[in-house]
This record gives C-alpha cells, structure tokens and sequence, in this order.
C-alpha cells in the first residue's frame, strides 16, 4: 500500500457530497470527515459542500444534522468546514450554477476535490454526466476523484453500462468504487496475518487448510429498507461486496509487491478462478418469517434474506479445499468472521482417539469485536496426556492507543491521498458480476426456504 502523503492531505481538501441528507451522510460520512479534520489529518481548511433537494439553507441542514448524527461532534468547529447547496441533481444547467457556487466559497482550484455519489446506483451516469458537462471534473486530472458507494450496479448488465458511461467522464485512475468493509482494520489485517507470518507461509493452502468459512450474520431484519432490499437481496447486498472481498484477500496469491496494482491484479485472478457446483447441497437461499410483512417489501416476493454458498478456487494453491460464504438477517448474533480450519494432525492417531483432538483453527474476527483467535491443543493438567484445546485470543482495539479510526475514515484519507489500493478495480467488479449473476440465475428456479432463527437454517445445512 502506498505511503501516506502527508503534503497531499494537509492541502486544502474540498469534499462535494450528492446525497447529503441520507443516512449514510449523517451516519458514516460527516463522524468521518469530523473527525480526520480534528485530528490533524485533513487540514482545517477543509470544505465540505453537501448537496441534496431539501430546501435547507446551511444552517438548517446544521440543524437537521445535529439531530441525527449520533457520533460526539463539536458543531460549533465542525461548522466552519460545511456548506449545504441545495440542487436538481437531473438538471443539468444545475451543474454549472454549483461550479459558480464551489468557485466562490471553496477555493475550487487550490483543493484536492473529491465528489461523493452517497446516492442510489441509478443517480451515477446522471450525477457523472453533469460534473463532467458542468467543468467540474475534467477527466484526467489527477487531483480530482470521483467516489461510488456500493452496490456498483445491480448485475453485470448494469455494472457495464454505468462503466460505460463512466469511461466518457472519467479516466480509471479518477474513479473509486467503495466498500466500507475495505476500510476496517481487520480487513487490512489479513494481508499482514497471511505474508509477515513464516508459521503461515508454507501452510496457507491445501496441504494445511481443510476449510475456509467467511461469514456477515446479522440479528436484524431490514430496517425500512424494503425498497431498496427487495431488488438486492442478501447475494447482492453482502456477497457480491463484502463477502468476496474478504474472500480475495484471503485466498489471492502472494503479490509481487504490497502497491496498489499488484494486490488489485491478485485479486482479480482469485474471483476468475471461483467455481461452483450447482447443486442443492451447495446454494442455499432464505427469508426470514415475516419478510413478506415488511414495509414496502411485494407481498409475494421471493427475495433471499440468507445465502449459503460452497465454493472451490480453480488453483493448485486451493484444489479441494471447500469456501462457505454464509450471510443474513435474524440470525442468532451480529458476527462477522473468516474461519479458517487446518488439516487433522498425522500423529493423533498414536496417542489420541479422532475426536478428542480438535483441528487448529484460526479466526480473523472482522466485527463487531475485532481480533484474531488461534485455536491450538495442549496437555491437560494433570497425570495423563488428554488433550484440550486453549485459545490463544488478540484483541486488536485492546493494543490501540486511544481510539481505532472506523473504516470511512480510513477511506476518506486514502482518497484524499490517491491511494486506490483498498477500492475495487473495474475489472474486479465485472468478475464478481459474472460470478453472482450465475448464482441469482440459478436462484430464480427456487422459492427462499423461510427460517425463523439461525437453528432452522442448520438443520438444512449440517456444516453450519
């Protein structure tokens, strides 16, 4: 990963956020950039126009914000550094009245410039066209970015046609297509875990690993979003994204380097090598009982609030080592994991009964306590050689001195910077289309089975 310029990010940074008064705004964005301001790591000068239809004046969207951001933020600093503009964001002459606008309040032309599309996918090719025929971002230029939330698209098909027309506006290098999973510490964590380990090195593959388990469980349902939820369902929202994130850096091989080109063209590789089989035992769709019943979700439909699937990497590096992806809704915790268990030890049987020695394990914990666990077997007190395992257990918030910076912070200053390292390349993202699209395929022939709890699910899938 590239070394922080320090230069870069001190200079005045102006941030032009469309979609500014959603949830991912108060929630996510504004705690971020309040808090990279505050501690020095985005210069104080730091502009923040944020764009929505409410009409709000600057102050009343303060106001707005006060009320629904729960983070701990000085507004009385934090003000100095917002702007809201109130605007047609499918009006195009719009679009030159906000570079007028930015021009005379920013200082547009001294500014690292950051446009942020925190809008529906749908909102791209218009909000892109009209920062690119308003003069706001002339393609090429590499002190403008351009960021896009996930879900980039909602298939292949629409994934190509936004890129597309992205291709018209803007160069590749200018484009940053964002996960937040990216930007939490643990994430980053699995490529110093896997290559600054030599206990790891020569095990991390077939001849170690028996099984990898990746998995996103939440305990909610939907939350309100059945509007958006009922067209995505979990294959779309969570394995498309996080899921095969967290599975590429995993299971990628070793890069040529630690830059950005080389860890993004070793994943690219890995999610062109996922295979499955498509059989029953292998895909498993769900919806939680009372799906049906949430607001603004068809009553008939058939969207999966749960996936299971089993994989296999086309490598020798993994030939015959099973990958589950599990993700859902009204499961039985909120956990985010990769579990990765090791082959059986070759000299139990000397000693030991099969069962009373339990394979290795180590769990990289992702969220919501971060952490790694090693799980190894060791002598019980005592007369005799029985077995127990003990767990070997780190802490990563535990060891940081004050507090960890959350994943759009970590993002936002990577952008400002013009790291892309931890944002998904073009060709990335087709891939895993290619890949999910399939599955949704197949899914279509299928009615979800409808769980009411993690235990229905188990009783269907034993590796679980």
């Amino acid at each position: 990963m590239l070394p922080t310029k320090r230069g870069d990010l001190m200079k005045n940074n102006l941030f032009v956020i469309f979609g500014a008064t959603g949830n991912l705004t108060y929630k996510k964005l504004l705690p971020a950039l309040y808090q990279l301001i505050s501690n020095n790591s985005f210069s104080k000068d730091t502009k923040i126009v944020c764009i929505g239809r409410r009409s709000f004046t600057t102050q009343s969207f303060i106001d707005d914000a006060v009320k629904k951001v729960t983070e701990k933020i000085d507004w009385d600093s934090f003000k100095d550094n917002l702007f809201y503009y109130q605007m047609d964001i499918e009006s195009m002459p719009d679009y030159s009245k906000l570079k007028t606008y930015i021009e005379f309040n920013c200082h547009f032309n001294n500014a690292n410039t950051i446009f942020y599309l925190a809008t529906s996918p749908e909102f791209f090719p218009t909000i892109a066209k009209g920062i690119n025929k308003g003069k706001l971002v002339v393609a090429g230029d590499q002190n403008v970015r351009v960021v896009f939330e996930k879900p980039f698209g909602e298939n292949l098909d629409t994934a190509k046609k936004y890129n597309q027309i992205l291709k018209q506006y803007f160069d590749e290098s200018q484009i940053y297509r964002i996960d937040h999973y990216l930007g939490k510490e643990m994430i980053q964590n699995i490529l110093v875990v896997r290559f600054s380990n030599k206990i790891f090195e020569d095990i991390w593959s077939n001849k170690g690993i028996k099984s990898i388990s990746i998995s996103a469980k939440e305990t909610e349902g939907i939350m309100g979003r059945g509007g958006y939820y009922d067209k995505a369902g979990a294959l779309r929202d969570m394995v498309q994204s996080h899921l095969m994130q967290m599975l590429s850096l995993v299971a990628m091989e070793p890069p040529e380097s630690f830059q950005t080109d080389d860890i993004r063209e070793k994943k690219v590789e890995l999610i062109r090598k996922l295979k499955i089989d498509f059989q029953s035992e292998n895909i498993l769709a769900g919806q939680y009982k009372g799906y049906k019943s949430e607001r603004n979700v068809d009553s008939n439909s058939n969207t999966e609030t749960f996936v299971f699937l089993k994989t296999e990497i086309d490598t020798e590096r993994w030939k015959g080592v099973p990958f589950y992806l599990i993700t859902g809704k009204r499961l039985d915790e909120k956990k985010s994991e990769i579990n990765i268990e090791f082959l059986e030890n070759s000299h139990r049987h000397k000693q030991w009964t099969e069962e009373s020695i339990p394979a290795n394990r180590l769990i990289i914990r992702v969220d919501p306590e971060d952490g790694i666990t090693f799980q190894i077997n060791t002598k019980h007190p005592g007369l005799t050689l029985d077995v127990r395992p003990t767990i070997l257990d780190y802490c990563h918030k535990c060891q940081a001195i004050g507090n960890l910076p959350e994943a759009y912070e970590k993002l936002l200053m990577d952008i400002a910077k013009g790291d892309s390292t931890l944002f998904p390349r073009w060709d990335e993202i087709e891939n895993s289309w290619q890949f999910i699209d399939r599955i949704k395929s197949y899914l279509n022939n299928s009615i979800p089975v409808e769980y009411n709890g993690f235990e229905d699910l188990k009783k269907i899938i034993k590796v679980l």
